[in-house]
């Protein structure tokens, strides 16, 4: 996944790749690359070991906006617009799914490691007393759940993560 960022008046390239796992990434910023393990999500709180040094992270979201707060230190990163590979705010790349507006999980019907095929109802959201089907775009393997039924959801925040069958 690929998104810029701009902070205080700089742009930052982010680029970050997933491991065959979908457990430890490859996160790029500018020119500086680390490892990136998540070790737990909940409630908009990210506890992740980068290069082997545990982080606790806050992220909260508002459109383009994100406040990421680390260490006690906060920083405001707003995304560039077009800086997304997808047009309807579904799916960052191929196969990472995310909320297209602000809602609940009203289920998820599938679980880590299930294959999936095109056109299959992953999780259902409720939004604005609307139903929304989050669908598989692709044959394949989900490689990371990132949500829980009953868990509120903001617009964009990652939901689940599918892989191509030849990948897993």
């Amino acid at each position: 996944m690929k998104i810029v960022f701009d902070h205080n008046s700089q742009t930052f390239p982010v680029e970050l790749t997933p491991d065959r796992s979908g457990k430890t990434y490859r996160l790029t910023l500018g020119e500086e690359t680390v490892e990136v393990e998540i070790l737990g999500t909940q409630d908009g709180q990210l506890d992740l070991r980068i290069d082997g040094e545990r982080v606790t992270a806050r992220v909260s979201s508002d459109n383009a906006k994100r406040w990421v707060t680390i260490n006690g230190r906060t920083i405001l990163l707003t995304k560039r617009s077009g800086s997304r590979k997808s047009a309807g705010g579904h799916h960052h790349a191929a196969g990472e799914l995310t909320a297209p507006m602000p809602g609940q999980v009203r289920a998820v019907n599938v679980s880590e490691g299930e294959a999936v095929v095109k056109g299959q109802t992953l999780m259902v959201l409720e939004a604005m007393k609307m139903e929304i089907r989050i669908q598989s775009p692709n044959d394949g393997t989900v490689s990371r759940l990132f949500v829980k039924q009953g868990q509120t959801v903001e617009r964009e925040q990652m939901l689940i993560e599918i892989v191509d069958r030849l990948e897993s």
